[in-house]
């Protein structure tokens, strides 16, 4: 895979300081890339100056919100290729924010797809999308044609910015495209709650030495892709010849039992241990099934193909935080 064709691009990240986002902005830059990020550093969210130390020097940082016009505007049209991340991320927020949600997770992608219609129509944008518009799973492998019946109004919002994508690609020829996540972990991502990124709460409690609870016996299957894998996964579809307004799932290809993660957790560090709890009331209504995703279609179209096992994600993980830990939880900004 030759990602080679990034030398002098201008790329604008939003949400860049987040977990993705900055894994991402690792890549270009040893690529010759000239990188940009727009990140609100919110709090309840994974932005972080932390996840960007290494680059600083080398990237262009506006702490701004993706919603403000004025800000987004110059960056829109200065950009040949977007990586659109910047989002409410939280399930379970998004059922007590919900006009926030929308506004951040539909508002802010439709204002920016109208900026790259006015003001750069031949930019590749690429929308990081989630598993959850999916809803209750019905097949394994899951393709990219399964149905899509959102449980939360986070998964109903994200499948709302897919479809922008494929809209503006359709009827205004930008070049967009979808990549829609599996369980994304790994290092840059946040330990500060267990509202999203479980990975990062259970090995956050394990260096702490507390117990990871675990619902049910935790045999749910999950399809677990490490951070560099995804970043790579992004850089692929942002070069590659593909038609217009594609939507690629990316995940390991693989399920894995979720207890499985956690006492991978477990092992590596040789801390914390595992409690297994009953499942709280009226979960199932959000718990979608197992999850394995055919990523085929990926792999194929762009020379891509995950290379991280859990094992080694965790290890990687682990050796990422161990010397920065105090630093991830002492501040979201840095």
């Amino acid at each position: 895979m030759n990602l080679g064709t990034y030398d002098n691009s201008r790329v604008l990240i939003t949400g860049g300081l987040g977990f993705i986002g900055s894994n991402i902005a690792h890549k270009l830059v040893p690529l010759g890339a000239r990188v940009t990020i727009v990140d609100s550093l919110a709090p309840l969210y994974g932005g972080h100056l932390a996840n960007v130390a290494e680059i600083r020097d080398s990237i262009t940082v506006h702490v701004g919100d993706c919603r403000d016009e004025a800000l987004m505007r110059p960056l829109v049209r200065e950009a040949n290729v977007i990586f659109h991340l910047a989002a409410q991320v939280s399930y379970i927020d998004s059922a007590n924010m919900p006009l926030d949600d929308l506004d951040i997770n539909c508002r802010a992608t439709l204002q920016l797809l109208e900026l790259c219609r006015r003001e750069r129509p031949d930019a590749r944008v690429v929308f990081a999308s989630s598993r959850l518009v999916l809803g209750k799973l019905l097949q394994h492998p899951v393709h990219e044609e399964h149905p899509t019946a959102p449980l939360s109004l986070y998964g109903i919002h994200k499948l709302a910015g897919e479809h922008y994508h494929r809209m503006y690609a359709s009827l205004h020829g930008l070049r967009t495209a979808v990549v829609r996540l599996s369980n994304p972990y790994g290092e840059r991502q946040q330990l500060k709650h267990s509202k999203y990124s479980l990975p990062g709460w259970f090995m956050r409690l394990a260096f702490e030495g507390k117990p990871i609870t675990i619902f049910g016996d935790g045999q749910q299957l999950r399809d677990y892709i490490y951070a560099t894998d995804v970043a790579d996964a992004f850089l692929a579809v942002g070069r590659a010849d593909i038609a217009l307004g594609e939507l690629f799932h990316c995940g390991f290809g693989q399920a894995v039992p979720f207890r499985q993660m956690a006492e991978a957790i477990v092992r590596v560090l040789k801390r914390g241990s595992i409690q297994f709890v009953p499942w709280p009331p009226n979960y199932e209504r959000v718990e979608t099934g197992d999850l394995s995703f055919d990523v085929s279609k990926l792999c194929r179209q762009t020379g891509w193909k995950p290379l991280i096992s859990l094992e080694e994600g965790i290890e990687r993980m682990w050796r990422y935080f161990e010397p920065r830990l105090s630093q991830y939880l002492s501040s979201q900004s840095g």
